[in-house]
């Protein structure tokens, strides 16, 4: 009975842990490495397993640091079930075919600068067909709801509060007569985050793998950064620019779209064109409406009311190619939101080129920002830019919002980890190599706990 600690050791993407319990090999999670060129290409890096040799894998949310070497797994020969909460298995249909589609362009783009060095082609890391095999593979569950997944291992699903779907993962083993329980936390949510639940409390386990993404940093007081919101619109209408907010698919842009509603008369919306750029957050969106028995209070509340989360009246919905290049014709009085989150691809890229030089363009960072990502050199002040091979000059105002972090800070990871009533063994993964041997620290001086930072490759055995 062993745990091997494999992704999201050495930084906050990547997240992949193996269970060994008997005979039989369980992943928690299989998550892509994202960052610059020098970092990502460690995806292709073979597996320390034989793909084939796995029984079954956990999927702890759809966020494609977690889900996104799924289609590999698979294209390399995995054949067993994947295990998620139900929404989770909804979302990664709509970000395992948006990842691939990725990764077969960024290959064709490759290979046209390896044509010309006469340089031999490289595949796609997956292919869309790769993507749509996984599915395949799916099994979705309820939270809460126990399920013997293998022999002697029984899984069940918490609402982590992260993303719709997310879960903290409880596993039961019980291997020739020893039992041990182990607590995965997933990515932790904010307490009091809107439309989403608070994360579950769990009160028993043998060992926790926890992540620390915030681990030594608070977010600032959510009122405050609400009022920072309108105060950054407020700035970017007077200085006559439009406003980029770089946003994940999933989670963030839901909550943005949530607050921009909610605001709408203060903020002053009506003298903006607002703008969702981005297919699969239109997507995402209607996943987010399919599932309102997993919205918090406030949120239930007032889809109960209106039939709808807060509406923003001058929102519009940019699908194709061509409306997305359309809004760049745009000088000012334009709020748009697009993926990448952490600036790395996607559209963002582009409407960052036709703004980012403009004096009286404002961008908005409203999540985690990881070292090495364009959106990391924006929030650290960098005054030339590197996107798609050109250098920029940045003279847009950056702001980070912190406070709309889908992640929990330092005082919610503290809070979830003091309601184990036995005090478990804490193993602190999924954080910058400071951040989590901070938390560490405080995991041992406030709540007296045993704790540990493992390493890759870094094995426990439990029995």
């Amino acid at each position: 009975m062993q745990i091997e600690f494999y992704g999201a050791t050495s930084g906050v993407t990547g997240s992949c842990h193996i269970l060994r319990i008997g005979d039989h090999l369980i992943l928690l999670d299989c998550g892509l490495i994202q960052g610059p060129r020098d970092i990502a290409v460690l995806n292709r890096t073979p597996f320390p397993f034989h793909p084939d040799a796995i029984d079954a894998v956990v999927l702890s949310h759809a966020h494609i640091d977690h889900s996104g070497r799924l289609p590999l797994l698979i294209k390399q020969g995995y054949t067993g079930p994947i295990y998620t909460q139900n929404a989770t298995r909804d979302l990664c249909d709509i970000m395992l075919q948006d990842s691939a589609h990725l990764q077969e362009r960024d290959a064709e783009y490759e290979n046209k600068w390896r044509k010309r060095k006469k340089k031999p082609p490289i595949e796609p890391l997956y292919r869309i067909e790769n993507a749509r095999a996984a599915m395949k593979q799916f099994v979705g569950l309820r939270y809460r709801e126990k399920r013997e997944i293998l022999p002697g291992v029984t899984l069940q699903f918490r609402d982590a509060g992260h993303i719709m779907g997310s879960a903290s993962v409880e596993l039961w083993l019980n291997e020739k007569g020893a039992q041990r329980k182990i607590v995965f936390s997933g990515d932790l949510g904010q307490y009091d985050s809107p439309i989403l639940n608070d994360p579950a409390v769990i009160e028993e386990a043998d060992h926790v793998i926890m992540e620390s993404t915030y681990g030594n940093r608070r977010h600032r007081d959510r009122a405050d950064t609400l009022r920072e919101m309108g105060e950054i619109i407020r700035e970017a209408r007077h200085e006559r620019g439009n406003l980029l907010i770089p946003a994940f698919a999933v989670g963030r842009t839901q909550e943005i779209l949530y607050h921009l509603g909610k605001h709408y008369d203060e903020w002053g919306l009506d003298r903006w064109e607002v703008f969702l750029d981005s297919p699969m957050a239109i997507k995402v969106s209607k996943v987010y409406w399919d599932y309102p028995h997993l919205y918090d209070e406030e949120a239930t509340r007032l889809r109960r009311r209106i039939n709808e989360m807060p509406h923003l009246r001058n929102l519009r919905l940019s699908s194709s190619v061509e409306d997305s290049m359309g809004i760049n014709r745009i000088q000012s009085g334009a709020i748009i939101i697009a993926a990448s989150g952490m600036c790395t691809g996607g559209r963002i890229l582009h409407h960052l080129k036709h703004n980012i030089a403009n004096p009286g363009a404002h961008i908005m960072i409203v999540g985690y920002q990881a070292q090495g990502t364009l959106g990391r050199k924006l929030v650290d002040g960098d005054p030339e830019v590197r996107i798609h091979g050109d250098m920029y000059r940045v003279r847009a105002k950056v702001h980070t919002v912190g406070g709309l972090s889908a992640h929990g800070d330092v005082d919610d990871l503290l809070r979830w980890a003091g309601n184990f009533r036995n005090r478990p063994r804490i193993h602190v993964v999924h954080g910058e190599d400071q951040t989590k041997r901070d938390f560490h620290d405080r995991l041992e001086a406030q709540l007296g706990v045993d704790a540990e930072v493992p390493k890759a490759g870094d094995i426990l055995t439990l029995y």
